[in-house]
């Protein structure tokens, strides 16, 4: 029985990636921060990796976790107005925001991507990495943002064709 329980809850690791990544970053960064306190005020060393690793590790946390906000409507939202809209308009106005969203997005992705590729050269001065891994993030997490708008909004639309309710926001 215990077998079954272990070999469901692996499976179910792997059914949501970005869940899994978002938790092995925020395990490493806790990892490395321990380590550097250990380090700075135990063995009274300073790691000059430590704080830049940790560093990058948080740019890659917030950009994901921004797509998972993305991917749970877990974003603030306005609705105020669109409530006492109807509901052919509410949908137009819906449609009008996700628009608005994906070009902003689109436009994020292209100037970070380009960003990214700029900064390739450059290294990390602790860590020697290429700095284009680190800014690479905020790319990854508008491609992730994007494609979480585009199918949840695909959703709520088929959601509403067929008659049943939209999962809609968290909060309604």
């Amino acid at each position: 029985m215990e077998k079954e329980t272990t070999e469901q809850a692996t499976k179910s690791l792997f059914k949501e990636p970005l869940e899994l990544v978002l938790s092995l970053i925020l395990v490493a960064i806790v990892g490395v921060t321990f380590i550097q306190v250990l380090f700075r005020y135990i063995f009274h060393l300073s790691l000059a990796w430590s704080e830049e690793l940790a560093r990058y590790l948080f740019l890659w946390l917030a950009a994901l976790a921004s797509a998972y906000a993305f991917k749970t409507k877990s974003h603030i939202a306005l609705t105020f107005l669109v409530d006492r809209l109807g509901g052919r308009v509410r949908g137009w106005a819906d449609t009008i925001a996700v628009l608005i969203v994906s070009g902003f997005l689109i436009l994020f992705v292209w100037k970070s991507l380009e960003f990214s590729i700029s900064m390739a050269k450059q290294i990390a001065p602790s860590t020697k990495i290429s700095m284009a891994v680190p800014y690479s993030s905020a790319w990854v997490g508008g491609v992730l943002m994007l494609y979480f708008v585009l199918r949840n909004w695909r959703s709520d639309r088929q959601a509403k064709k067929q008659g049943k309710s939209s999962p809609g926001r968290k909060w309604d």
